[in-house]
């Protein structure tokens, strides 16, 4: 189905983070790969942080951390912000948050985050998808206007597995078939197999779009559309591939029941309930470390 919202929402971008060639981009292709945004000095303090948090929880059951499948590796940490004080600031951050908020045209909230870790040689892949399906059959999103904000922590490259994107597709919705199980999220976690898009419906969207690779170098920021499609090979390099995660959706857009699912999803996955506008931090991310 061809998608009926806007992608770029009406705002008045004149002191938005990005420039309004970069917001034309994103509507174009929907995406948006930004570098050097952040100094070394930053860049290493997140890396750090995010180390100390996958060494914390390695092997860890707790709700919200997902180990890679028979062994003790941290693939996924959610809820980000409330596990580190630095990485709380990040969310917030202007040149994160900030765009979100000048793509989106209005106050904006945190639906998810999370740390997403790929270790060298035993990372599994992300299968292709595309975000808003799951977030409005399962947390009720109604409409397409959220943004996905992706900090690179390591060196993400083709071959250890950096994030694909098909551009343009987030023009077109792609409905999964099939029924949510009960507590789908539970097995989705570790291997998504419910909601992700027919092959066939995949090889037309290649066949039309084309596959990108979004590379670059540590501190390198990704924001893409909620409805593009997007996933990433496994690793089998002995180079790790990490980022942080922040899902940034407008408060006009806060979610309701879901629209094809028993029950919403927990809420470290997706907030619920009436969001609170974030407060958008200026000024450098160290000068409260």
């Amino acid at each position: 189905m061809e998608r009926t919202d806007p992608v770029l929402w009406p705002s008045d971008r004149s002191t938005a983070p990005i420039t309004e060639a970069q917001a034309q981009a994103f509507d174009r292709d929907g995406y948006l790969v930004l570098h050097d945004l952040f100094s070394t000095d930053e860049v290493r303090a997140l890396v750090d942080s995010a180390t100390a948090l996958r060494e914390t929880l390695a092997g860890s059951d707790a709700r919200g951390v997902v180990c890679e499948a028979g062994c003790a590796a941290v693939r996924t940490v959610f809820e980000l912000e409330r596990q580190n004080a630095l990485m709380d600031r990040l969310s917030r951050d202007r040149r994160l948050a900030g765009a979100a908020r000048a793509l989106l045209g209005d106050e904006v909230y945190i639906h998810q985050s999370r740390l997403n870790y790929k270790p060298g040689f035993t990372g599994k892949e992300f299968y292709w998808h595309s975000d808003f399906e799951t977030w409005h059959a399962e947390d009720g999103m109604p409409r397409m206007r959220a943004v996905s904000a992706s900090l690179l922590l390591t060196d993400n490259r083709a071959h250890n597995g950096a994030l694909m994107l098909m551009p343009g597709s987030h023009r077109t919705f792609i409905a999964c078939q099939g029924e949510t199980p009960e507590d789908n999220h539970e097995s989705s976690l570790v291997r998504q197999d419910i909601g992700t898009p027919s092959q066939e419906s995949l090889r037309d969207m290649a066949e039309i779009h084309g596959i990108a690779d979004a590379e670059g170098p540590a501190g390198t920021l990704i924001l893409f559309d909620c409805n593009t499609l997007h996933g990433s090979n496994g690793n089998i390099t002995p180079a790790p591939r990490s980022n942080a995660f922040f899902v940034y959706n407008a408060v006009s857009n806060a979610c309701a029941s879901p629209f094809a699912a028993p029950a919403p999803r927990p809420a470290f996955l997706g907030q619920q309930g009436t969001p609170q506008p974030l407060e958008i931090r200026d000024g450098p991310l160290l000068q409260e470390a």
